[in-house]
């Protein structure tokens, strides 16, 4: 197995995006939901058309993490209009996922240290996101690298509203 090596994704990746964005968002939230809410949101998230939309924005960025030839997780960035909370000055980190095989080899610390070289280079002043409140693995993973909760919103999977926390960390690039 050779090293990770982060890519920027084209337009062109849109199939294999779409498929670990499912196979991902499937392993990571499959067990702890009702499996027609996880098809109602996978249907409405994980779509050709959404897909090439949101890889087409100006205002959003998605990498693949490679090992050789393999696809072995992803992040999605949003910035501007993009972000799903209006936040100025802010950096989101939408999506950061990593296939269930691949986890523990710190592809996750990989991404974060990307992201926090982006969020540099845009001269951003936060970086946030929102992380289900019953993950607590993930809630983990953030606050090691910083992130501090700031408040909540709701999201909807399916039929279900959960509470997402938002958390930030505030970057000194003003």
């Amino acid at each position: 197995m050779g090293s990770p090596a982060l890519r920027k994704c084209t337009i062109e990746d849109w199939s294999q995006l779409l498929e670990l964005a499912k196979v991902t968002f499937e392993n990571a939230f499959g067990s702890q939901n009702k499996p027609s809410d996880m098809q109602i949101y996978m249907d409405q998230a994980f779509n050709e058309e959404q897909t090439k939309f949101e890889l087409n924005h100006p205002n959003s960025s998605f990498y693949f993490v490679t090992i050789g030839d393999m696809v072995v997780g992803y992040f999605k960035l949003n910035w501007e209009d993009a972000q799903s909370e209006p936040i100025a000055g802010g950096l989101e980190v939408e999506r950061i996922y990593v296939l269930s095989a691949y986890q523990g080899l710190s592809i996750g610390q990989l991404m974060m240290n990307k992201i926090f070289e982006i969020a540099r280079k845009k001269k951003m002043l936060h970086l946030w996101l929102g992380v289900w409140d019953q993950n607590e693995g993930a809630i983990r993973f953030y606050e090691r690298n910083g992130f501090t909760a700031f408040s909540t919103h709701n999201f909807l999977l399916g039929t279900d509203l959960q509470t997402d926390l938002l958390m930030e960390l505030k970057l000194d690039n003003g």
